[in-house]
């Protein structure tokens, strides 16, 4: 069997004749596949396409249930050849596409159910003086054409929890993968005709997301974008978007606080994953761990000796738990950061040693507030541990970066909970859990640099939805 082709989805058909862009394995650099590579009119074309079929589309939110419901079974079916894409595409180790299969499934399940019970709600209009006889509602209606740009780190939980809202909201969708996982999305498309979602209500266009992402933004034709990216990039779709609205999913740099009186045998699993799984290159990846003071001379140590015991490499290897980074380019990226914090005086406690895309469990400490390893997004299995006195000064720290997604606080007191969730300044605050913790119910978002809008499939289809009233007098 040949490398696979993905091809272009366009006004409901499937397009070969395009360019094509080598597609390389994340590990070896071997050729694994190809991808077709869309021009200027196909993307036009795409959205034209998307916009006839949400016009010409007849499916009630029943058949949008029975659609999306079928998609999640289909994903289940289908979990071993999307694991083994991953691996290629993305360097996902088995445990984490393991996990990015599962939680997709449970996502579909999830907009399927939102896509049953959307409704608005009654409106009290006989409290105003001298109304009566009048009744006034609301109703949810498509907002028509969403754009959804998704990244590297998460090909297929991330884009269904923007495609099985826009759906199930009754909108078509016109998706932008990210350049390095775009086969990830092929198959999703693939899976969602299979469970019967007429193809008309689906795009898919791939190319540099320098040309190809101004071209989207640029087109009045869409009126809703949902991205996850950068806060650089997501600025840039903001600005063009306008009036139109917007779903951001931005920048990070997730902090973790460890009180005094912490459950270390709890916390350090939590951390530890979240620091590095996927590589470190998830917006919500440990990357600042504060550690009171009066714990660290023995949390610390635990810390590390639990990371040592993680194996780094190839992906394909069962036992590796840290696979490679989306490129070499990024891992020697990171690198150069751990490296100059170092100079500066950091001391690195283990890992540091970069084998072409693979860095190890890095953990530093002793770090400087204007070093990058702390101060930007670094997207690696890097972390700095930084000690503090009093829960005061690590809020204080946390809260005076520019990004605020999610951060997590290890602690067994409820008054420095409760008073501490308060004051951080983050769109999740996750007690007894690591800054990456999620169930894909929730709610999940930032403020700040990170963005605005919400995921989680029964949030994001209300926003993906307009808002209508309807009054009647009798």
């Amino acid at each position: 069997m040949g490398a696979p082709v993905g091809q272009l989805l366009i006004a409901g058909q499937w397009v070969a004749d395009a360019a094509r862009q080598a597609l390389h394995d994340k590990y070896d650099g071997q050729v694994y596949g190809e991808m077709a590579v869309a021009s200027p009119e196909q993307v036009s074309a795409a959205v034209a396409g998307a916009v006839l079929g949400q016009q010409q589309s007849t499916l009630t939110p029943y058949q949008r249930y029975k659609i999306l419901l079928a998609a999640a079974r289909i994903v289940e079916s289908r979990m071993e050849p999307l694991i083994e894409l991953m691996r290629h595409e993305a360097g996902f180790t088995r445990a984490d596409g393991d996990n990015e299969v599962r939680r997709c499934v449970q996502t579909f399940e999830l907009c399927a159910e939102e896509a049953k019970r959307l409704n608005g709600e009654m409106v009290p209009m006989q409290a105003a003086d001298g109304v009566k006889n009048r009744v006034g509602f609301t109703m949810r209606s498509p907002r028509g054409v969403v754009c959804v740009i998704t990244p590297f780190n998460s090909p297929l939980n991330v884009l269904v929890h923007k495609v099985g809202p826009a759906l199930a909201g009754g909108n078509a969708v016109v998706i932008k993968p990210s350049d390095f996982t775009p086969l990830t999305a092929v198959l999703l498309c693939e899976i969602l005709i299979e469970a019967g979602l007429p193809p008309q209500l689906l795009a898919l266009v791939h190319g540099d997301g320098a040309v190809v992402g101004p071209q989207l933004c640029a087109d009045p034709r869409i009126a809703f974008y949902a991205f996850t990216g950068s806060t650089r990039v997501g600025r840039e779709i903001q600005r063009a978007a306008g009036l139109r609205r917007t779903q951001m999913e931005l920048g990070s740099i997730a902090s973790t606080i460890v009180c005094h009186d912490a459950d270390q045998a709890l916390a350090i699993p939590k951390i530890l994953n979240a620091g590095f799984r996927k590589a470190g290159q998830v917006c919500t990846s440990v990357q600042r761990l504060y550690v009171d003071r009066r714990l660290a001379g023995e949390f610390v140590p635990r810390l590390v000796a639990a990371a040592q015991k993680m194996k780094a490499g190839d992906p394909a290897d069962p036992a590796t738990i840290i696979g490679p980074m989306i490129s070499e380019h990024h891992a020697k990226r990171a690198q150069s950061w751990v490296d100059e914090a170092v100079a500066g005086g950091a001391r690195l406690l283990t890992g540091g040693q970069r084998v072409g895309s693979v860095i190890p469990p890095t953990i530093l400490t002793g770090v400087k507030p204007e070093m990058k390893v702390v101060c930007e997004e670094i997207f690696a299995p890097v972390m700095s541990v930084i000690e503090f006195d009093g829960i005061d000064e690590a809020v204080a720290q946390a809260n005076a970066q520019p990004f605020g997604l999610s951060v997590g606080l290890f602690t067994a007191d409820l008054h420095t909970a409760f008073t501490a969730a308060r004051a951080l300044r983050f769109g999740g605050v996750h007690v007894n859990e690591a800054s990456s913790a999620r169930v894909d119910a929730m709610p999940f978002g930032g403020v700040k640099d990170s963005g605005f809008g919400w995921e989680g499939p029964a949030y994001a289809i209300r926003e993906m939805t307009e808002e209508r009233l309807m009054t009647i007098s009798y």
